[in-house]
């Protein structure tokens, strides 16, 4: 089974990355872990054409990932833009209908834009159960420079997203 794992981030080594890096380490081995590192080369959407070969292969990880973790920043009380256009180019192709996520919004506030994505992912038929949405306000002093999670409380919560990703990968598998 595939977890595509995609940061909302287009820094490497950002505060959203280092989540994800501790999350990838709480899947469990039987699930191939793929890292969708190609936000920065979607091109901006427009649906009054053909989507591009590079949007292409992106909606097919979605369509053939059996489940997908997200993690992005707050940026001027927003989702990033990379991150929504992203979102907006799935829109037509249905490659997230029922498609359980887990969703992270790690930031220093993160409120808005972790309100805003899960609005994003209703439009787009997604599962997001209760327990796989996480929201780790004042991310910064909760990492070392090493890039290492130091807070206990958020390690735990990562495993509690993650184990409820991994949950509805299995409920959605039986109901097929």
């Amino acid at each position: 089974m595939k977890i595509l794992i995609i940061p909302g981030s287009l820094r490497n080594g950002s505060s959203n990355h280092i989540i994800l890096k501790a999350a990838a380490s709480f899947i469990p081995h039987n699930f191939q872990k793929i890292w969708f590192d190609g936000l920065g080369g979607l091109p901006h959407f427009n649906d009054s054409e053909s989507p591009p070969e590079q949007v292409v292969k992106f909606q097919k990880l979605i369509a053939e990932a059996d489940g997908i973790l997200i993690c992005s920043p707050e940026y001027a009380f927003g989702v990033p833009g990379v991150l929504k256009n992203a979102l907006d180019w799935t829109v037509g192709s249905g490659s997230f209908v029922d498609k359980p996520v887990a969703l992270i919004t790690a930031a220093t506030g993160g409120e808005k834009a972790h309100a805003s994505l899960l609005l994003t992912l209703s439009a787009l038929s997604a599962i997001v159960p209760k327990d796989a949405r996480l929201l780790i306000s004042f991310v910064r002093s909760k990492i070392n420079s090493q890039g290492e999670i130091t807070d206990p409380e958020t390690k735990q919560k990562i495993d509690t997203v993650i184990k409820a990703l991994i949950e509805a990968i299995s409920e959605t598998k039986h109901a097929d």
